[in-house]
């Protein structure tokens, strides 16, 4: 299988233009298309694994949301919301050319599937929801304060990996190996030689806006999603309770819940019993 390709989409919010930079795998001529994409502080790397056991059969596209990855950093860091990032994926499937996707979402990418599944004539198809709901917990909005857009400068790789390893343990159980994977595509190498996260710190200023104390609640959004609907859960997961989970199998798209034991926020779908619950899903249309 070849590598994939990197290319842009130029967007637009109230102050400007920026480039939304995606990787996109497999035939560019398929019109059964897939697009996965990433959790607050990621990128579109994350998605390798899945997209290479789904790129026989699907046009896989893996954006980088704006401010982080490759794509620009928006000028105006109030402008880091769900509005822009709806109206980005919207141009980015507009420049796709197609009139359906599928969709795999982690974390903050799931909610934007959410929002663009809710709305009527929504492109989605079929939608995959990984750990993410229609209410985010205050204790999980806590834990994301703490680090996001705080992050120092690291001397070496070898203080990053550390770094990325201590925010992500809920990631689970991953090999030496796939932590030096998601640490190498979580920061990057500064002019000055240092190592420093690969997104804007400027995320956390709308972030920081929240009330912290209080869960965060959109189940009109939930109730609105008429596709088919994956939910995957890490049975840990402190984002996502199981009492959420549960009532989102009863109401809205009466999603699919699949667990997954000894993972909290998020599974980050790099393993084989991971992607078989997705592959299943998205190849059942």
């Amino acid at each position: 299988m070849t590598a994939p390709h990197r290319t842009s989409v130029l967007c637009a919010t109230p102050t400007g233009l920026h480039r939304l930079s995606y990787l996109e795998w497999g035939d560019p001529g398929n019109g059964r298309v897939l697009l996965c994409v990433h959790a607050l502080t990621r990128c579109a790397r994350d998605f390798d694994r899945l997209a290479a056991a789904l790129v026989h059969r699907y046009r896989v596209i893996c954006p980088d949301l704006p401010g982080r990855g490759a794509s620009d950093w928006l000028k105006r860091p109030a402008e880091y919301t769900m509005p822009t990032y709806v109206n980005d994926l919207v141009t980015l499937i507009a420049r796709l050319d197609v009139e359906t996707v599928h969709w795999v979402g982690t974390s903050l990418g799931a909610l934007v599937g959410m929002a663009l599944a809710a709305q009527e004539r929504s492109p989605i198809g079929r939608l995959v929801v990984n750990d993410a709901g229609p209410v985010i917990t205050a204790a999980s909005l806590q834990r994301i304060g703490g680090y996001v857009g705080q992050a120092p400068p690291f001397a070496n790789f070898a203080q990053a990996e550390e770094y990325v390893r201590a925010v992500s343990a809920s990631f689970g159980p991953h090999s030496d190996d796939e932590w030096r994977f998601l640490a190498e595509h979580a920061v990057r190498r500064a002019p000055d030689g240092t190592y420093r996260v690969h997104y804007d710190p400027a995320i956390a200023v709308p972030f920081a806006s929240l009330d912290a104390g209080v869960d965060i609640e959109s189940w009109p959004i939930w109730d609105a999603i008429g596709c088919p609907t994956l939910l995957l859960r890490g049975a840990e997961s402190d984002l996502l309770t199981r009492e959420v989970a549960v009532a989102m199998t009863e109401r809205g798209p009466r999603a699919q819940l699949v667990e997954f034991p000894g993972i909290g926020h998020a599974p980050t779908l790099m393993h084989e019993d991971q992607i078989a619950v997705v592959r299943e899903f998205l190849l059942a249309a």
